[in-house]
């Protein structure tokens, strides 16, 4: 699904697996913009440099905007978009490393992603990559129906000591199913 705001030159593409969504102008790519710890960065089509361009709701804007005034500017050289959506690729085996590339080892980081990997593990969830906090994107597969998609662990870890909500994603199986069938809304 292609975004299009008629008042504007550019659309977003669609996001991959860590809601990275493209610029593009005619057709051409003129880099990425994605959303981390609250902030909106950018990332100009052909460079590996993230800069940080905005916060809040205005932010996916400003960093689209961003990338297209570095264009006209002619500062970025785009590139031709993807046919398909880029989905982020791990070249590990085996399970997911325990934190994001962009996550510190810190003793606060290392926690919080082993109390998130117990919970995950506890309420039937796969990540797919390694923690990036509570409030980033973290790609998951639903261990009763085999989804995958984005989920934030601060929407499933549930609040003041209860379980998270039954409702996992759109087309997983009934509440009550996940009831019977994840040990923990038992207790």
């Amino acid at each position: 699904m292609i975004i299009t705001n008629e008042s504007l030159r550019h659309q977003l593409g669609d996001a991959d697996q860590e809601c990275r969504y493209p610029v593009l102008l005619d057709g051409q790519r003129l880099g990425i913009i994605f959303r981390w710890h609250g902030a909106w960065l950018a990332t100009p089509a052909g460079t590996t440099d993230e800069i940080r361009v905005a916060a809040g709701r205005i932010g996916s804007e400003a960093a689209a905007r961003y990338l297209v005034d570095e264009f006209d500017a002619g500062r970025i050289t785009p590139q031709q978009a993807p046919e398909a959506p880029a989905v982020a690729s791990h070249d590990w085996h085996g399970p997911a490393p325990l934190l994001h590339p962009r996550m510190p080892a810190s003793p606060r980081n290392l926690a919080g992603a082993k109390a998130a990997l117990a919970g995950l593990a506890e309420y039937l969830w796969t990540p797919l990559g390694g923690y990036p906090g509570a409030d980033n994107p973290w790609a998951m597969r639903c261990d009763l129906c085999g989804w995958t998609g984005v989920r934030y662990w601060s929407h499933l870890r549930g609040r003041n000591g209860n379980p998270p909500s039954t409702h996992r994603h759109p087309g997983c199986v009934e509440p009550d199913q996940v009831r019977a069938r994840i040990s923990a809304y038992k207790k």
